[in-house]
């Protein structure tokens, strides 16, 4: 990871390739011990090589603070664990990390952790919260975290913005496993976390099925939209081991840039 080559000649600490000298080369740039095996003069040439930058938007909306059960995190503090880890990582292999929305420009260096953390932090009181792009440079790296249970008109919106900027990226949802299995039986009372939308059933088993087909029909929308645009998607639950969804995050970051 880090600074990751261009397939071409340029500044970098890899070797990239031989090549005969040629008119206006310096002396200093000769290669003697592969020039001895022959009659010319080579010139070794290094892979030009360039950090990358990489932006994350991590949902602070109400709807990421739900966890079904005391014994799990909430999605919010799974997508901010992941997020920052991640973002540790990729500073210390020599990346450059921001957050999208105008919160922090992407940076090198340690001192970058301390503000990545700090702006993690902050929550915003709306149920729901749709990708913020402001920000997002041309050819850059980008990770959506979010559960994207929300209208998917903006989330494609955004994607199609970054598309056109030349921006590859992930789209990574972030549910709770009852979002997924709907245990619920009897009378029940749904609620947004943020308290805007209400919803009382005295049969919620009834609505299982219609649930589960309207959650499978939004993460293949969401597949397909990255397929569209060259982004990857994947689907991470509460109750897997963050170390995993992590490391399928850093190969992928590293896929898109390559």
């Amino acid at each position: 990871m880090g600074e990751h080559g261009r397939r071409r000649a340029g500044q970098g600490d890899d070797f990239w390739q031989y090549r005969p000298m040629q008119a206006g080369d310096s002396r200093r740039m000769i290669d003697w011990r592969r020039s001895a095996r022959s009659d010319a003069q080579f010139v070794r040439e290094k892979e030009w090589q360039i950090a990358q930058s990489v932006q994350l938007w991590i949902d602070p909306a109400a709807s990421m603070r739900f966890a079904s059960s005391d014994a799990l995190p909430d999605k919010a503090d799974r997508a901010r664990l992941i997020g920052l880890a991640l973002s540790i990582m990729l500073l210390r292999s020599g990346e450059r990390v921001g957050l999208l929305g105008g919160l922090l420009p992407p940076r090198r260096g340690e001192v970058q952790i301390t503000r990545l953390a700090l702006s993690l932090s902050e929550d915003q009181d709306v149920d729901y919260a749709a990708p913020d792009i402001r920000g997002l440079i041309p050819h850059a790296s980008a990770v959506f975290v979010s559960d994207f249970l929300a209208d998917t008109a903006p989330v494609l919106s955004a994607l199609t913005d970054a598309a056109d900027r030349g921006v590859r990226g992930i789209l990574f949802q972030v549910l709770d496993p009852a979002e997924e299995s709907f245990p619920f039986r009897g009378r029940t009372v749904f609620e947004s976390v943020a308290g805007s939308l209400s919803h009382e059933t005295l049969k919620a088993s009834e609505l299982r099925e219609n649930y589960l087909e309207r959650l499978t029909r939004r993460k293949a929308e969401l597949e397909a939209m990255c397929a569209v645009v060259g982004w990857r998607y994947h689907c991470h639950h509460t109750s897997e081991s963050a170390q995993s969804a992590l490391l399928w995050l850093y190969q992928a970051i590293d896929g898109a840039h390559r």
